[in-house]
């Protein structure tokens, strides 16, 4: 049985949360702000993930552009309850997650390359 690659990415996101017991949220936003696929609580709406995850994809391009770092590959805030990871998947994605205070961020790291590493493949032009 074909899956769908909406349907990889969704398993994907899955995937990671099983793996990384710490992320409470994983989604596959696209640079304008898009839901591609996300695997959230209900009490995160997606669109405004979306939304906040392309703001802050934006921003730190801007800021690592115009300080002269490269091309961004990650971004991350530090909140009292936990972290906003951002990871570039290629120039149209970002991975953006949730994960809670007391994650080990080298291994959320980690688990986050691992899936953008798979996430890269799927979601190239003309891949079904």
């Amino acid at each position: 049985m074909n899956t769908t690659k909406a349907e990889r990415i969704r398993a994907r996101l899955g995937a990671l949360q099983s793996l990384t017991p710490e992320l409470e949220a994983a989604a596959v936003i696209s640079v304008e702000g898009l839901m591609i696929s996300s695997w959230l609580p209900e009490s995160i709406a997606e669109e405004r993930m979306a939304a906040m995850s392309a703001a802050m994809l934006a921003l730190g391009e801007r800021i690592a552009r115009d300080l002269d770092r490269g091309d961004l590959t990650q971004v991350y805030i530090k909140g009292e309850d936990g972290y906003v990871l951002l990871m570039s998947v290629d120039e149209r994605a970002v991975l953006a997650t949730l994960a809670s205070e007391d994650a080990k961020l080298g291994l959320v790291l980690l688990d986050m390359q691992e899936a953008v590493h798979d996430l890269k493949q799927w979601l190239k032009p003309g891949n079904a």
